[in-house]
Order: structure tokens, then C-alpha cells, then sequence
């Protein structure tokens, strides 16, 4: 398994993991229709801003998993509302279709909406999202690529980060529990985690 930082030619990839995990951390496709749909809001965006601030687990098969980040979640949310959210939303109009998911309901309707951060962003300006195949987990890629961000955080003078991550996504709680992260906040269906450096 090679681990490198992110490229705009792995965004095929990063959709496909996004929707193999993008249900606590489980394949997405019983529960959202479209297989880009995830991605498109919880991966590509970050890769397509800035590579610099992701990292990919790659091996013969391709991308196994991946960090995304930005350092800046103010600077971030404004981009998506200027740059990335409107031609998203074309690709989904918002309709009614009451055989969809509460899941894909829901990140449809997040689409549309304006993107925006935490209060406590201030001290915990950066944010995250990692996920890996089955193939690629329990093999410590995880750590590798939390300490590569973490370093990087470090070197460019950046006080925290933080993450959200689903109530019932236990397996990932433990996880982040065991790289030290700390809760934040509870919110309806979401702990928000984060470390301050």
C-alpha cells in the first residue's frame, strides 16, 4: 500500500470509497441511489481545492481509502457556496420523491442548502473526512495518514481541527477515541470530535 497526498486524477476512486463507507462507515448504495452523490459533497470538493491537504491509501486495485481536509473550514464553506455548490445543485434540482431515503433525502437537501461551519470552528479551524475500503482497514493507514495531517497542521501553524461523525458509527468513535481525538459536542444524529495543538 502506497500512501501519498491526494490528485484530481484519483476523484473517480474517492467517489467510489465515499459511497462504499458513506453509511456509517458501510456501502451507502441500499440507502442513496446515486453513486456520486456523497462524493460529490464529502470528498471531490477537497481534492479539487487543494491537494495538498489530502492523502490517498493506493494499491494494485487503486485508491483503498483517503484523508481529506482543509485547514481553513471558514475559507472552505465560502468556496463551496461560491465555486462547488452551484454546479452541484444542477446536477440535482431539488424534487420530491417520497421512495427516497431519509439518508439520501437528506444529503440532497444539504446540497442545497448554504455550507457553513461550527460555532466553535475558532478553535478548531480545520476539519476532516477519512474513510477507508474494507480491504484497507486495520492495517494502521488510518494513523499514518491522521499523523501525516496532524504534521502538517503542526508545520503551518494551524491551532485544531475537528470532525463529525454518525452516533451509530461506533466502530469509527473507537477509532478516533484511540488517536486522542475529544468530543466537542453532541448534536442530533452527530458527535463532533476534535484536537487542539
Amino acid at each position: 500500500m502506497i500512501l501519498r497526498h491526494g490528485h484530481p486524477a484519483d476523484l473517480p476512486f474517492l467517489f467510489e470509497v465515499c459511497h462504499r463507507t458513506g453509511h456509517n462507515g458501510l456501502d451507502a448504495s441500499e440507502v442513496v441511489s446515486d453513486r456520486l452523490l456523497l462524493g460529490y459533497y464529502f470528498a471531490a470538493p477537497y481534492v479539487v481545492r487543494d491537494p495538498h491537504w489530502c492523502w490517498t491509501a493506493v494499491d494494485e486495485q487503486g485508491v483503498a481509502g483517503y484523508l481529506v481536509a482543509t485547514p481553513d473550514s471558514r475559507a472552505f464553506a465560502g468556496w463551496m457556496n461560491s465555486h462547488w455548490l452551484p454546479t452541484v445543485r444542477s446536477l440535482y434540482p431539488q424534487t420530491e420523491n417520497p421512495a427516497r431515503s431519509a439518508t439520501e433525502t437528506w444529503i440532497r437537501n444539504t446540497i442545497h442548502d448554504a455550507a457553513g461551519v461550527p460555532d466553535f470552528v475558532d478553535g478548531y479551524p480545520a476539519h476532516l473526512h477519512i474513510d477507508f475500503l474494507p480491504r484497507a482497514q486495520g492495517q494502521g493507514l488510518g494513523t499514518k495518514l491522521i499523523g501525516a495531517f496532524l504534521d502538517q497542521l503542526r508545520s503551518e501553524g494551524v491551532p485544531g481541527f475537528h470532525l463529525g461523525v454518525g452516533l451509530e458509527n461506533t466502530k469509527a468513535q473507537a477509532f478516533y477515541a484511540k488517536q486522542g481525538f475529544q468530543e466537542i459536542r453532541k448534536a442530533p444524529g452527530v458527535l463532533f470530535l476534535g484536537l487542539k495543538l
